[in-house]
């Protein structure tokens, strides 16, 4: 019976493939190579990204360019969430463009909000995962966490706040210029983005031209990623190697 049991189980083994293309050595406790699940205290998984943690520890004015999944804008949002429950701000505005990705939407129905609410999803999505649904809505609902298309920033100063600009490379040079003026006394900017990915002709994006204008100022930290940076999925970082 155990050696019936044992031809079974090799059987099984040779049947196995592994998701991530580990050897033969692969454990599923192995905690730098299982699935990622939430955790409350977020740490670096590259040097770019503890990077990227320490400039916003000590820089009012970040940016945090490279491609998707490098963890720029959940690592933004970790530490704005961070801040706030820390009593070192007193708000948080997070901003994307309402832009669409290469396709038209047409008339979205509803009012003012539900138009915008597509746009915004991804900020509310990352919230979501490290406030939770209940928590995020009673903050939301108190004014200290607000959500804004960039076109309602201007002519706003903000002050004691965490302040994020997410997906920046779809914004104008124009825009960008205005966001980062929209910075007051006691507050944190940071523009997450990748220029190379826009959604605007790349002549009108402003991203990467900022960042290049800014990168020699000693007081704003310009926090480049790379493809080696990528945590999500191992698929995708293969894909956007070769993309």
């Amino acid at each position: 019976m155990a050696k019936r049991m044992s031809r079974q189980q090799a059987k099984a083994q040779d049947n196995v493939r592994s998701l991530f293309g580990q050897d033969a050595g692969w454990s599923p406790l192995d905690e730098d190579n299982r699935d990622k699940k939430y955790i409350r205290k977020v740490r670096p998984y590259s040097e770019n990204q503890r990077a990227l943690l320490d400039a916003m520890d000590q820089h009012s004015l970040c940016l945090a360019l490279g491609p998707a999944g490098t963890g720029k804008t959940y690592l933004a949002i970790a530490k704005a969430v961070e801040a706030l429950d820390n009593g070192l701000v007193g708000r948080v505005v997070l901003s994307r463009p309402a832009v669409e990705a290469g396709e038209s939407l047409g008339y979205l129905p509803g009012d003012l909000e539900e138009k915008l609410a597509p746009y915004l999803r991804p900020l509310y999505d990352a919230l979501s995962d490290r406030l939770g649904g209940k928590r995020l809505k009673a903050l939301l609902r108190e004014g200290q966490i607000e959500i804004a298309p960039v076109a309602y920033m201007r002519g706003r100063t903000l002050n004691n706040a965490f302040i994020v600009i997410d997906e920046a490379q779809n914004c104008t040079y124009g825009q960008i210029k205005m966001l980062i003026t929209r910075l007051g006394w006691h507050s944190t900017m940071v523009l997450t983005g990748d220029p190379d990915q826009t959604d605007l002709l790349p002549e009108m994006s402003g991203l990467g031209g900022i960042a290049d204008r800014l990168a020699p100022l000693d007081s704003i930290a310009v926090v480049r990623m790379a493809e080696e940076d990528i945590v999500r999925h191992p698929i995708v970082a293969d894909v956007l190697t070769v993309l």
